[in-house]
């Protein structure tokens, strides 16, 4: 064979075993999606449309508001991309459902674009300005659909094949030697299907069992996972470091449900979760060896499972810092949660950077987080909040102002700054580490009655953090100061164990609270 010949041959060869693989890749995708909104009956693309800000965004905002629309839009969306990635998975159909499959994305992109003027400068993983994974995942499906006909491995390519042979062995036409490669082009009317060929267009069906085991164990992770969140702490543990034995609380030892309430249109539950515990930012006065510690706690598998056990106990809010987006975004992808997302914008004290971070990242609300909010007001830029504040609303959000210092409230409500919820600390000094001049990472509210008396007359929903001063506070008494003096909702670090106890003390201070400030939210 002429070598220029065989090189041409060879390099047809792994064009069309690179391209098969793109095909079978973005097919793994589409199904996994769609199997995984097809199962989940809770699944909505209400939230997703609910965000559009570009073209059409009034179409899709009348979908959300009409249920009969959205029904069928889910409906759609969750069976497309099932028949799409299993069409493109088997090669079958692939033109016609490469085309389906880019027009489907192309509406993704068209709904959440990743656009520079909606605040979207700081890339997270999968969008990049104008850049996302949408965007490249039409290309390459562009790509598939204007290849040749039937010059991929598949079973387009497997089945015209034997069309072929049927037809000739009809027609009584002779037949060539079978040829070693298939090639762009559609093959020849005189081509035979050999075992090699038909084994080279049935390889996507090994890996269709890849995915389907890859599934299952998953499911039985997700349901070991399950079956160990129900289970959780039946058994008392018993450390080499200690006799005492260790009673963790169970699921079924919860008292009732969480009540919720509202920020805008965002409903949360009234406790949160806090993120300086999963981040490794831990108060811990003259303990220095403990954030490493923390740190060390809360792996992956350790935050994802804490997330899961609050969901299952009612909490359905996180507020911490934009830089956590990386585990945040692994929670929503690998499991079935949904936990809202309250940023604090803390970015090296770059608010507006922050601010589009965790827009970007999905955040659901974003606040000036207090030592920033803290810092511009002792600057003299509280103008720059309100700068902030501007930005998040913009991107369709609730916004809100933090701060440690009462003064900095004060300084914002007098310059006319009107937020939709503040973040304020609360908690009282009755506790030994509470020194009282100096600061030792010993107190996080300074001014604890002057706050309450403040903050009874504003009619903005307002979050308390460090109600427990950092773990110098028994749950039952900050929760019910915290309560009591007007708080509407308490963010609260904690651990995976304290969960379940923490929601039951919740319930018990709520079923008796007394309080001045009306509930605002």
């Amino acid at each position: 064979m002429n070598e220029s010949l065989k090189n041409t041959l060879n390099v047809t060869i792994l064009l069309v075993a690179a391209l098969t693989i793109l095909r079978i890749f973005v097919g793994w995708h589409f199904l996994y999606e769609g199997i995984t909104k097809v199962s989940d009956p809770t699944w909505s693309a209400a939230a997703y449309l609910a965000e559009s800000r570009w073209i059409l965004s009034g179409f899709f905002h009348w979908i959300v508001a009409t249920p009969s629309a959205l029904k069928v839009v889910n409906f759609l969306n969750a069976w497309g991309l099932l028949l799409i990635g299993l069409g493109l998975f088997l090669g079958l159909y692939t033109r016609f459902l490469s085309i389906s499959g880019a027009s489907l994305l192309l509406l993704y992109y068209i709904v959440n674009p990743p656009f520079v003027i909606y605040g979207q400068t700081m890339g997270t993983e999968g969008s990049y300005m104008i850049v996302d994974k949408n965007f490249i995942e039409m290309c390459a499906l562009i790509v598939l659909a204007i290849l040749p006909r039937n010059s991929l491995f598949g079973l387009d390519t497997l089945g015209f094949l034997l069309r072929n042979k049927l037809f000739r062995k009809k027609a009584g036409t002779s037949t060539k030697k079978s040829v070693d490669i298939q090639s762009i082009q559609e093959p020849s009317p005189g081509e035979i299907v050999n075992r090699r060929v038909v084994l080279r267009n049935l390889v996507t069906l090994p890996l269709l069992g890849v995915f389907a085991y890859s599934l299952y164990r998953k499911k039985r992770w997700q349901s070991m996972e399950e079956k160990h969140l129900l289970t959780f702490g039946v058994t008392d543990a018993i450390t080499s470091s200690t006799i005492k034995t260790f009673h963790f609380s169970k699921l079924e030892d919860l008292k009732g449900e969480l009540p919720y309430g509202k920020i805008g249109n965002l409903k949360i539950s009234r406790l949160f979760i806090g993120g300086n515990l999963i981040g490794g930012w831990a108060h811990a006065r003259d303990l220095i060896y403990v954030s490493k510690l923390v740190k060390a706690y809360h792996t992956d598998e350790k935050v994802i499972h804490t997330l899961r056990l609050a969901e299952k106990c009612g909490i359905n809010t996180l507020l911490t810092n934009p830089q956590l987006t990386r585990i945040i975004h692994k929670y929503w992808n690998t499991t079935d949660g949904n936990i809202k997302f309250i940023s604090d914008c803390a970015l090296m004290d770059d608010l507006m950077g922050g601010i589009r971070m965790s827009i970007d990242a999905g955040a659901h609300a974003c606040y000036s987080q207090g030592g920033i909010s803290d810092k511009l007001v002792d600057e003299g830029k509280v103008e720059e909040i309100g700068k902030g504040l501007d930005l998040i609303r913009q991107n369709g959000l609730p916004a809100g102002i933090g701060a440690h210092y009462i003064n900095t409230i004060k300084a914002c409500v007098e310059a006319g700054i009107k937020p939709d919820f503040w973040v304020k600390s609360l908690h009282h000094h009755k506790y030994w580490s509470a020194q009282p001049d100096e600061y030792h990472d010993n107190k996080f509210c300074y001014e604890p009655e002057e706050t309450i008396e403040f903050m009874k007359d504003l009619e903005e929903p307002w979050i308390a953090f460090k109600v427990l001063a950092a773990g110098a506070i028994q749950p039952e008494e900050g929760f019910t100061y915290a309560f009591n003096n007007g708080a509407d909702f308490i963010c609260v670090g904690m651990y995976d164990f304290q969960i379940i106890d923490d929601v039951n003390i919740t319930l018990d201070v709520l079923s008796k609270v007394e309080r001045n400030r009306p509930w605002r939210a």
